[in-house]
C-alpha cells in the first residue's frame, strides 16, 4: 500500500490539485493530511482516495469539514486533533504539530513507526530511533 502525506493546504486549490495528481500518478491509495485544510471545499479534490485527517489550528469550520469527509466515503475519516492509525502493520501518529515537544514525545515513545505532522510549513524527514518523523511542509 502506498500512503501519501500532506499538510497545511490552507484552501490552496491549485497546490492541492497538484498534490492529488502526484498521489494518483504514484499509485497512492491512502492520504494522511496533518491539518489546516481551513475550509471544506478542497476536501472533495481527494475523491477516489481514502483520506485520513486531523484538525489544525486554522480548521474552524469543523462541522463542514466532517460533512466533506463523510461525502468522500472510501473509509475517509476526520479524526479530531490526533490520529493513531495502522496500515499494513505500520503504526502512524498523526497530529498538526503546533508543539514540537508533542511531536518529539510521540517519536521517542517507540510506539509508532511514523510520526506525521505539519504546522511549521518546513519539510522534515528524520528518524528518532526506529521511528520516521515526517513533515511534508506546506
Amino acid at each position: 500500500m502506498r500512503i501519501g502525506v500532506i499538510s497545511d493546504t490552507h484552501d490552496n486549490v491549485g497546490a492541492t490539485e497538484r498534490a492529488v495528481s502526484c498521489f494518483r500518478e504514484n499509485g497512492v491509495e491512502t492520504v494522511i493530511h496533518c491539518g489546516d485544510f481551513v475550509a471544506p471545499p478542497t476536501i472533495g479534490l481527494f475523491s477516489g482516495l481514502t483520506l485520513h485527517g486531523v484538525l489544525g489550528n486554522n480548521d474552524g469550520e469543523v462541522a463542514g469539514l466532517e460533512a466533506a469527509f463523510d461525502s468522500l466515503g472510501e473509509g475517509s475519516t476526520l479524526h479530531g486533533r490526533f490520529a493513531d492509525l495502522e496500515f499494513d502493520a505500520a503504526r502512524f501518529a498523526v497530529l498538526h504539530g503546533e508543539s514540537l515537544d508533542d511531536v518529539g514525545d510521540h517519536a521517542e515513545s517507540g510506539e509508532y513507526d511514523y510520526v506525521c505532522y505539519g504546522h511549521h510549513h518546513e519539510r522534515e524527514h528524520d528518524a528518532v530511533g526506529e521511528t520516521v518523523v515526517i513533515n511534508p511542509g506546506a
